[in-house]
């Protein structure tokens, strides 16, 4: 009993330090981070989009495995959305922290479209990948529309 007192008190402790540590870091770090994180989902993504509208030839497994990078680079930048950065020089629109309810829908939204992507990908039929490929871009578009400046 007490060794399992001891490790719950360590791990509890552990976690409040990775709090503290996230807590800590600069705001200006996680403007950088989150911009990393959707530049490379434009890296990943453009390709697809190419290809969905016939500009570039259709590739199954460059689509299966840019879906599975676009999975887990979808759940990267949310966090670099901390209140602390908010004065920051980004693109990102005051309703992001205004309306943050409208941003996390868009957010989850956005994610789920990215992993159906992941998951019709695997399934290889070229129509279903590509207006899959297109439900993935409104969704970009539409969070674009609310939360970024226009460029």
């Amino acid at each position: 009993m007490k060794k399992i007192i001891t490790g719950s008190v360590l791990v509890a402790i552990g976690l409040s330090l990775v709090g503290i540590a996230q807590a800590q870091v600069k705001p200006e770090t996680l403007v950088k981070q989150r911009q990393a994180a959707m530049t490379l989902q434009g890296k990943y993504f453009g390709p697809l989009v190419g290809m969905a509208q016939g500009k570039i030839p259709y590739d199954a497994s460059v689509v299966a495995r840019n879906a599975a990078y676009l999975d887990t680079l979808s759940k990267m930048p949310w966090d670099g959305f901390a209140a602390s950065t908010k004065d920051l020089k980004s693109g990102a629109l005051p309703a992001v922290f205004t309306d943050t309810a409208k941003f996390k829908e868009a957010q989850n939204r956005f994610e789920s479209e990215v992993t159906k992507l992941a998951s019709v990908s695997k399934g290889g039929d070229e129509a279903t990948v590509k207006a899959q490929i297109q439900a993935v871009g409104k969704t970009c578009g539409g969070c674009h529309e609310s939360f970024r400046e226009k460029q």
